[in-house]
């Protein structure tokens, strides 16, 4: 690497340079305190894990995106974390261990081995929640409300909610008997909304007319709320694991009616299809080209520790929730200090720091830039006192 190129970052791999650093941390503190009133816990998972820890029923789209380095002490094989909610499931099922319904929180940085879209970031600032122990539709209604709410913190308008259940195809093909390769054909068909090619593969891999009909109906069963009614007229007949799911959609809906939100539904979507169990979720805004964030459901992730406990949560790319929002951080710019051997100089510097007021000192034949150093006062020495002034 030659001295012309050595400031070259790998790509997707992105800085984040003063301006829009203070907004994403004053963000971060925004939505984290916002958490913090809702009753969830902070916690602070390591950046590195033993993979066999941090890659624990999290699927195989998670391990393809995990970097592996050798631990020089142990020899071991470590990950760097690509998603942060397997060391939440880690923490509440090993490190914490409690009885009742466990709220927690977090904020952090992720390493991803290639970006998940187009220009997409390999290392976004995952921050979001985890609810654990509570298996009732109410925790999930907890756990959309607070999604919602993340995003009007953040300045986020006309967000669309896009709603899930992975139990309508799981319950669909509950008896069809498919092994692994024909399920995954199935999903990919599904997730690609190939109707034409679905129907193909239909006719020569299922042989029950009715679940034919229930599965060629999947990607027709998207769209506004009255999906779900349709839904209901399309899939009668169906087992009741698919019709409990439908119902539990109908509640979410109904529970965020008065949201800012338009709710999309889509039954034919399966994200994390080997790894949710429930409802699913995603936030998109117009002209945004990939999903703010998103959640679900995904009970039973803490077995590999132990300790099987159902849980949801979601997670969102702060960096995203920045570029789509509409953040204010008022600025009232700094107070520049000129060099100065005078002890009562440095009196008045500490007061106005204690005061919460950003100064910015002088150094002796320094060339003073005051846009650079983001200063519109100065602290000057009028008639032997010391005063603020307003830079014109």
């Amino acid at each position: 690497m030659t001295n012309v190129d050595r400031w070259l970052l790998p790509d997707g791999v992105d800085e984040v340079l003063p301006e829009q650093a203070y907004v994403v941390e004053h963000l971060r503190r925004q939505i984290l305190d916002l958490y913090y009133i809702w009753g969830y816990d902070l916690v602070i998972p390591p950046m590195v894990e033993f993979t066999e820890s941090l890659l624990s029923g999290s699927g195989k789209d998670l391990d393809l995106m995990t970097f592996r380095v050798t631990d020089q002490l142990s020899g071991r094989m470590m990950g760097i974390r690509a998603d942060i909610t397997p060391q939440t499931a880690r923490m509440d099922a090993h490190s914490l261990r409690r009885e009742g319904p466990s709220r927690l929180c977090y904020a952090g940085t992720v390493l991803h081995t290639r970006p998940r879209g187009p220009l997409q970031s390999r290392t976004p600032i995952s921050i979001g929640v985890e609810l654990f122990g509570e298996t009732s539709l109410s925790a999930d209604i907890e756990v959309i409300d607070l999604f919602l709410q993340t995003l009007n913190t953040s300045g986020v308008e006309h967000v669309y909610l896009d709603l899930g259940h992975v139990d309508i195809c799981r319950g669909l093909l509950s008896e069809a008997g498919l092994h692994a390769e024909l399920e995954d054909q199935l999903f990919e068909l599904l997730q690609r909304k190939a109707q034409a090619e679905l129907s193909d593969w239909i006719a020569v891999n299922i042989q029950d007319t009715s679940l034919s009909g229930w599965l060629n109906a999947l990607p027709t069963l998207t769209g506004g709320i009255e999906v779900l009614t349709k839904a209901k007229e399309l899939l009668k007949g169906s087992p009741k694991a698919v019709l409990d799911a439908i119902d539990q959609l109908e509640g979410i809906v109904s529970s965020i009616a008065d949201k800012t939100a338009t709710v999309y539904i889509d039954l034919g979507e399966i994200p994390g299809y080997h790894y949710h169990t429930g409802i699913v979720f995603a936030a998109y805004v117009q002209g945004f080209g990939k999903a703010l964030g998103n959640g679900g459901r995904y009970d039973h992730v803490g077995e590999a520790f132990g300790r099987s406990r159902p849980a949801t949560g979601f997670a969102i790319d702060l960096k995203s929730l920045v570029s789509q929002g509409k953040s204010e951080v008022r600025s009232s710019g700094g107070i520049f200090a000129p060099y100065s051997t005078d002890r009562e100089s440095q009196y008045q510097v500490d007061s106005l720091r204690g005061q919460g007021k950003r100064v910015v000192q002088g150094f002796k034949g320094q060339r003073i830039d005051l846009e650079e150093l983001k200063c519109d006062h100065q602290l000057a020495k009028i008639d032997g006192k010391y005063v603020v002034q307003h830079l014109s």
